[in-house]
């Protein structure tokens, strides 16, 4: 829980520009105002369910089970969510709040691409303005998504600054919004950046452990033994974790991308090889070089391809709460085939990151165990980059 200033532990706070201030003050304050307000609380839970889809499915992964031969896995099917996320329930959340604070513009940063369309689409739905930073490189690894969210009304910008990734794009959207402040409403897709940011995301993206706390004691009469997903910024295992939290029987772990190893420099694995630091409003643990500049990080997923992690996941690292493991990109895009061949599934390339892990520790687990895995988002838009790494291009004429 983070107390009045946002801090979780040593971590999150406010480190932005005077010309920021007022704007996060507002935000925070109207918030505060709408978050228990039942008209509000009402209108988001009716586009929930008749817009986005909820409740998502949790799903009892039989085969995969019986031929890993340990625990029992269920999947949280966030990938069934309208735009293929769990990204829409935090934008909505935001949107519908922006809308009340008379706001007429939505921009915001996107790293595969979900976030951006989520937003985009949102903004569609309630006649918002949007505009969205993502970096050059991403746009090319995630094409279709680009191609989405154009048509859904939205202005898409490619970063070409640093290394053209995800950081930079969080970079130029707090940028652009000191520019606008009085109309524009900057929707933050992590649980990351000054608060209140990490506390808005992680109550919107709440809805998924909620859930699956209900759907599992519908199903098998109890808590699970692990829960896990994927972490870059880290909403969607926020999102998964947070009504856990003080259910001590329940292991938490958070599946960070490796890159090709954390041995390596092409890393993106923050818990395993960052160090304290302050960068985008916040003080987190980041992957630094040897002089305390953030490094470029590297991942086969455009989603996790961060250099930090979200301040409440810095603090469930630092009390022992969660745990953090590092998967690669071999594992991760072995998992990828594995569910879609075993279950009918094809994992966003970011999820896989945690179905590789239940794969790895399921085995060991006694049959009467339950691991949940939040399966955060679909894979379409990772079937060409897959493609690409096995050496087949599925555009070549």
């Amino acid at each position: 829980m983070s107390n009045q200033n946002g801090r979780f532990g040593l971590h999150g706070g406010q480190y932005i520009p005077e010309t920021l201030m007022n704007a996060v003050t507002e935000l925070e304050d109207a918030y505060n105002h709408y978050k228990d307000d039942p008209q509000f609380v009402k209108e988001l839970e009716d586009l929930y369910n008749n817009y986005a889809g909820r409740p998502s499915r949790l799903y009892y992964a039989a085969h995969m089970s019986q031929d890993l031969g340990g625990a029992k896995i269920y999947l949280k099917r966030e990938d069934l969510n309208h735009t293929g996320s769990h990204k829409i329930n935090n934008v909505l959340g935001q949107c519908l709040l922006a809308k009340k604070m008379g706001k007429k513009r939505i921009i915001a940063e996107t790293g595969a691409g979900q976030h951006g369309v989520a937003a985009a689409t949102a903004a569609a739905l309630m006649g918002m303005e949007c505009e969205v930073f993502m970096g050059e490189e991403d746009t090319k690894r995630q094409a279709l998504n680009v191609y989405r969210m154009r048509l859904l009304g939205a202005q898409v910008h490619p970063v070409t600054s640093g290394t053209g990734t995800l950081k930079d794009a969080v970079s130029e959207a707090l940028r652009e919004w000191t520019k606008r402040i009085d109309d524009t409403h900057y929707l933050l897709g992590s649980v990351m950046g000054p608060h209140p940011f990490p506390v808005i995301v992680r109550d919107f993206q709440a809805v998924i452990s909620r859930e699956i706390k209900q759907q599992l004691l519908e199903k098998e009469g109890r808590l699970p033994d692990v829960v896990m997903a994927c972490v870059g910024g880290g909403s969607n295992a926020m999102g998964a974790f947070y009504h856990f939290i003080d259910e001590p029987s329940v292991r938490l772990i958070g599946c960070e991308a490796a890159g090709r190893g954390i041995h390596t420099a092409e890393t993106a694995a923050t818990i395993a090889t960052g160090r304290l630091g302050i960068f985008h409003g916040m003080k987190s643990y980041f992957c630094q070089d040897e002089y305390g500049q953030i490094a470029p990080v590297y991942s086969i997923s455009a989603g996790l391809d961060y250099p930090g992690i979200g301040p409440e996941h810095a603090n469930l690292y630092d009390t022992g709460r969660a745990e953090y493991v590092a998967v690669t990109d071999d594992e991760a895009v072995e998992a990828f085939e594995y569910l879609s061949r075993i279950e009918g599934i094809i994992p966003a390339i970011e999820s896989a990151h945690a179905v590789a892990h239940a794969c790895k520790i399921a085995p060991s687990m006694d049959k009467d165990k339950i691991i949940v895995v939040n399966i955060s988002g679909r894979g379409d838009k990772d079937c060409a980059s897959i493609a690409r790494y096995r050496g087949e291009d599925l555009y070549e004429s």
